[in-house]
């Protein structure tokens, strides 16, 4: 049975459904890479390895014969240093993957490991009584932000996190921005909120959460150093005293309700 059914027809070349099904399906896998890759180090390394094979291509189309020769019995060795050298890059496309929405029908959705180390860390620096002031990016770019502070593109842990915002650490005084799985920069300067109607309770972390939440879609976490309360600021909306559970329940709300809007 040939499924390659037939659809158009571009001068010789005939493109059928599955033609189709793999020029998209390579798309999205390098659209993904791309969108993992970008900022990273990991970048020239790609540009490096593509040159390779466009090198290889052009030598086996005008009958190099020797060069050709050379690249066709280091295919193994160029795959072997794909994965190690792109080794980060294709396990975090392998868990975007898994973590699609397509996937999340079929699979019971497991516990978001970024989200149990960001509200461990937040609860943590509440006992120690440090104040913090974390924000999650989520569609709207926040680059004017990142500009402002140190930039770290560090894996989110809880250890990392509480490590920034302890007084001692130089880092501490501001905002950590967080993309994804990465803390990508501290001590980050917030636009405070222009709302003259704000509990005059709150102090400037508090003020600096409802405002970049006004100018964007992020969501903000504050850990009052003052009170040690923990507090969720989201559309210019703030409930505070959140124990882990509520925070966790409605950080994961939030990010759901973006992939349904999406």
């Amino acid at each position: 049975m040939n499924l390659n059914i037939k659809l158009i027809q571009i001068g010789f070349l005939p493109i059928g459904l599955i033609d189709i099904l793999d020029i998209v399906l390579v798309s999205y896998v390098l659209y993904k890479l791309y969108f993992i890759m970008r900022r990273t180090r990991a970048v020239p390394m790609f540009i490096g390895i593509a040159i390779i094979f466009i090198v290889s291509f052009f030598a086996q189309a005008i009958n190099m014969q020797e060069t050709s020769w050379i690249f066709r019995n280091l295919r193994t060795i160029w795959l072997v240093a794909f994965v190690i050298l792109f080794q980060p890059e294709l396990r975090r496309l392998l868990t975007l993957m898994g973590q699609s929405r397509f996937m999340r029908a079929f699979i019971k959705e497991q516990p978001n490991p970024v989200i149990e180390e960001i509200v461990r860390a937040c609860f943590e620096l509440s006992k120690r009584g440090f104040g913090a002031l974390i924000v999650i990016v989520r569609d709207t770019g926040l680059k004017a932000i990142l500009e402002t502070g140190v930039q770290l593109q560090a894996l989110v842990s809880s250890a990392l996190l509480i490590s920034i915002f302890n007084p001692r650490s130089p880092l501490h005084d501001g905002a950590v921005v967080i993309r994804n799985e990465f803390i990508e920069a501290a001590k980050c300067i917030l636009p405070l909120t222009k709302h003259t109607h704000v509990d005059r309770r709150l102090g400037t972390r508090h003020r600096a959460a409802l405002g970049i939440s006004e100018e964007s879609d992020a969501l903000v976490i504050v850990v009052s150093e003052e009170t040690n309360k923990v507090s969720f600021v989201q559309n210019g909306e703030i409930l505070q005293g959140l124990d882990e559970k509520t925070l966790s329940d409605v950080i994961i709300q939030a990010m759901h309700y973006k992939d349904k809007v999406a």
